[in-house]
């Protein structure tokens, strides 16, 4: 197959394979490969030509801007993940599974559709895979603690996971509850949460597992609201995520395809950046509407049989 490689030399633990040995690798699969770095401009410009298949070997921020590029085009994704919290690929069910096994499965793999969003606000559309959210995972964006956490010395990404996670408990135990106007496919959704996230995939922000009902490719979002009544949980979750990940899904949440809110100036994230961005002309009170527009298919091969 003719391949184009997007690769982040930056990213996570497996990050470290330089360029020149995944496009060894994929070569000796028989593949073709065109390669580009994410870290230079041309990264844009490689996609638009002729391939099979785009393989992308990085994190979240690299894999979902690939796909937002790649939707509604009939040429499939498969991920390479290398990132710290790897939620699409972890919600595909990629992670921690070694390259070599990923590129053997790629001629046999399944396609798995992934919904693409699209936000509107009075300062511009922006696209997105994960989701659009509001309380403490974008409060702890809004401090630069995010960039920070990528940033630290720490090297492994379950210890950066960790410390995200802590950092987010500090701010679940004492951050006010955000009044948030907003309805889904028309029914009023509105009230006072700590955590709101709209997501098309599982897991979002630093591995937090908000939907465990989602399904990739329904047209659909999970809206996971965490109000007052849900602090306590919602901490003891973030005390507890490796040997409790599961326990967020009693969450209240609901199912639809149109989200609407009224942005009173609180910050909101597109998946790992915030929207709007920094210089924009964002005056609140502004209406936002969210919903599934497209959608890019992934490659996901089956696991090797021990």
């Amino acid at each position: 197959m003719r391949v184009t490689l997007i690769h982040n030399p930056g990213a996570g633990k497996q990050g470290k394979q330089n360029g020149e040995q995944i496009v060894e690798l994929l070569e000796a699969a028989g593949h073709d490969v065109r390669y580009q770095s994410s870290k230079d401009d041309g990264w844009k410009n490689a996609l638009k030509k002729p391939a099979d298949l785009v393989a992308v070997a990085g994190g979240d921020g690299t894999v979902a801007r690939v796909a937002r590029r790649m939707a509604g085009r009939g040429i499939p994704v498969a991920a390479l993940p290398s990132g710290t919290a790897n939620n699409i690929s972890r919600s595909l069910g990629l992670v921690e599974r070694p390259f070599e096994e990923l590129v053997r499965g790629w001629p046999d793999a399944r396609r798995v559709k992934l919904d693409v969003g699209l936000a509107k606000g009075p300062w511009g559309e922006r696209y997105f895979v994960e989701g659009i959210g509001m309380g403490v995972f974008a409060r702890l964006l809004a401090s630069g603690s995010g960039k920070r956490i990528k940033k630290s010395k720490t090297k492994k990404p379950k210890e950066k996971v960790d410390n995200a996670l802590q950092r987010l408990k500090t701010r679940a135990q004492r951050m006010q509850p955000l009044e948030i106007q907003a309805s889904l496919d028309g029914k009023d959704i509105s009230g006072s949460y700590l955590l709101f996230e709209a997501v098309t995939i599982p897991y979002v922000g630093p591995n937090l597992f908000l939907a465990p009902d989602s399904k990739p490719g329904d047209g659909h979002f999970d809206v996971v609201l965490v109000s007052e009544a849900e602090r306590a949980r919602l901490v003891e979750y973030l005390e507890t995520w490796q040997g409790n990940r599961q326990r967020l899904a009693v969450l209240p949440s609901h199912r639809g395809k149109r989200l609407v809110l009224e942005w009173s100036g609180f910050e909101m994230h597109l998946d790992d950046k915030l929207w709007p961005k920094e210089d924009a002309e964002a005056a609140a009170p502004a209406r936002i509407e969210a919903s599934v527009v497209d959608e890019v298919e992934f490659l996901v091969p089956e696991p090797r049989r021990k």
